[in-house]
């Protein structure tokens, strides 16, 4: 199986990227792995607590089950990919079964973060997008997706995503074998990349 991470700041084009990617290898060989799927389950603890919490720092993804995921994958075991609910914080209790195929993406902004999960990592690439269109990404999705409003988009950014993104993301920038600007429009980036896959596998 042919790893391959995909990181970025949020609202960079990862997962548009890891996309065309997988269209053009064919899902038949690719399998994707989001990693905003691995955030923790805080059930536990009373929603306006849960709210509270600071869901852009590395600590609050599940890395350990990604990893023991990814291992899972690598000899030829199905995993159970959790569920995550975004507006309560907390895994829903449904999963897809994910089968091993010859080619993993595995998306998110802490990617290319985990130590454990770049030992596995055959590619490596960081998504790079200017922070103002990221932002704009980033306030769609949440008011559309995952019915947030606007001033507490705005807030959490200001607060907690572009701190932490400064933090803990942009930093991981150096592990990356292939840097993609402009994100998911960089046709001719992720044409070299599937060109490249294509020659290994």
């Amino acid at each position: 199986m042919y790893i391959i991470l995909i990181g970025g700041g949020t609202g960079s084009g990862k997962t548009t990227v890891a996309k065309r990617i997988m269209e053009r290898l064919g899902s038949e060989k690719c399998v994707m792995l989001p990693m905003d799927n691995y955030y923790r389950d805080m059930s536990h603890i009373p929603l306006e607590e849960r709210k509270k919490y600071n869901y852009d720092h590395p600590d609050m993804i599940e890395h350990t089950l990604i990893v023991k995921h990814v291992k899972e994958l690598l000899t030829g075991k199905a995993i159970e990919l959790p569920d995550y609910d975004f507006t309560l914080y907390t895994r829903t209790g449904n999963f897809t079964k994910i089968e091993p195929k010859p080619i993993l993406l595995i998306e998110g902004i802490f990617a290319l973060y985990y130590d454990e999960l770049r030992a596995l990592a055959d590619l490596k690439i960081y998504v790079d997008t200017e922070g103002d269109e990221r932002f704009i990404r980033r306030l769609q999705r949440d008011i559309f997706e995952r019915g947030r409003t606007i001033e507490s988009v705005i807030d959490q950014y200001l607060n907690t995503v572009k701190p932490m993104h400064d933090a803990y993301v942009e930093p991981t920038k150096k592990h990356a074998d292939i840097i993609i600007p402009r994100g998911g429009y960089n046709e001719k980036a992720i044409e070299v990349v599937v060109e490249y896959v294509q020659n290994l596998i």
